[in-house]
């Protein structure tokens, strides 16, 4: 079924597929990725085993997996496609936005996209703001023994 779902993909779309963490076989391999890569999908999502390491790692193509496995993958199924699937706990719904980094991911209903943006801005700003502080020395950090103090601590 990913297979079938590279060939359905357009360019942008991100394959996740929810395969319940299982380590045993790979579900993505150097093959799989450079098919991916010449359609224009953005990624792959695996809850489950990739192989060809070396190959997926060279690229800048990001590939995001539970593991490694060097046994190939199934090619008879099961699956299904442009369904609601499970991975790392996360629901991720057809049409969602996936935003990653080398952290992790995160996954936005699309219905919630406007929204999110503006507070990643604001919360953009005020990061650039404190790490600005921290160069220039006149970081304030008064607000670490206020919470403390808060929370009871007694401070020496």
């Amino acid at each position: 079924m990913v297979h079938k779902a590279i060939d359905l993909a357009e360019p942008g779309d991100v394959i996740v597929v929810d395969a319940g963490g299982d380590l045993t076989n790979a579900i993505v391999g150097e093959i799989m990725q450079k098919l991916a890569i010449k359609k224009g999908i953005a990624g792959f999502i695996i809850d489950g085993a990739i192989r060809d390491t070396g190959a997926i790692g060279s690229e800048t193509y990001p590939v995001y997996a539970k593991g490694v496995t060097h046994r190939g993958p199934y090619k008879d199924g099961p699956g299904e496609i442009n369904v609601p699937v499970s991975v790392g706990g996360m629901v991720v719904h057809p049409g969602d936005i996936i935003v990653g980094d080398e952290d992790g991911l995160a996954v936005v209903p699309l219905e919630h996209a406007e929204e999110l943006l503006k507070l990643i801005k604001e919360q953009q700003i005020r990061e650039e703001d404190i790490l600005l502080s921290i160069k220039n020395g006149t970081a304030n950090r008064s607000w670490v023994d206020q919470t403390l103090k808060q929370k009871g601590c007694e401070l020496g």
